[in-house]
């Protein structure tokens, strides 16, 4: 089930564009065509899938406060979290050098239709988000960031799908002449920026119950009731006397 939870949280509640508008200026670029759009968005479900949970491991045994406890009990007062960036970094880096060399083997269109923000995925702000985040909500396990991660990366392909199929459209509409372009582009975006926020809703449902759950029981409230009619009946008894 927390698996099942932090999927579709990740997808549509937490979304890279529309909840924390990461990764906007390759999502604004690269969506003119749909075409391109799903290889970068392929692109960067295959990065996050890979970064985030590598990142897990170098977060688990590496950079945090006791972390290398495992070399020995001289090493558990070692704290690297200084290095988190460079570190995350170097690893979204060395990743995207091997999607790049990928593409440009096995679709060289797709490759030069990318152009400068294939690389450029290396400072999306989106994937080195992935991993900061997986590393302050403190993800369990590794199993639970790499679901992380290919869910963030999901839902930022489906953000810049949506908005590349609506462009692709939009352009054999009458747009006024000031909003074409960007303008229109940035009105699309947030409306579905509100259209995601209503999915914040879907895991919200137990809230109320577990709420519900914290009250006092039946026989609690019996009790205190009781308790109350005893110390009206003193106080009723000595006002008497």
């Amino acid at each position: 089930m927390e698996h099942i939870e932090l999927f579709f949280k990740s997808i549509f509640i937490d979304n890279m564009v529309f909840a924390t508008f990461l990764g906007m200026c390759s999502y604004l670029a690269v969506s003119k065509k749909v075409s391109t759009a799903v290889g970068l968005g392929a692109a960067v479900i295959f990065v996050m899938a890979v970064t985030v949970p590598l990142n897990w491991l170098l977060d688990q045994y590496i950079l945090r406060e006791g972390a290398l406890a495992w070399l020995g009990p001289e090493y558990a007062d070692y704290d690297l979290s200084f290095l988190s960036f460079i570190m995350f970094i170097a690893t979204i880096a060395t990743m995207v050098q091997l999607v790049e060399i990928i593409v440009e083997k096995f679709s060289p269109s797709l490759y030069n239709s990318l152009g400068i923000f294939l690389p450029l995925i290396a400072v999306n702000c989106a994937i080195l988000g992935g991993s900061l985040f997986m590393q302050s909500r403190e993800i369990a396990s590794f199993g639970l960031a790499l679901n992380y991660g290919v869910s963030s990366g999901i839902g930022w392909f489906l953000a810049i799908l949506g908005i590349a199929a609506i462009r692709e459209k939009i352009r054999y509409s009458n747009v006024p002449a000031p909003l074409r372009g960007l303008g229109i582009t940035f009105i699309i975006t947030g409306l579905m920026a509100i259209g995601f926020m209503s999915f914040g809703g879907m895991l919200t449902g137990d809230d109320g119950a577990e709420k519900k759950s914290d009250g006092p029981t039946s026989a609690q409230v019996e009790e205190i009731q009781k308790d109350v009619d005893k110390k009206l009946a003193e106080y009723t008894k000595e006002k008497g006397q």
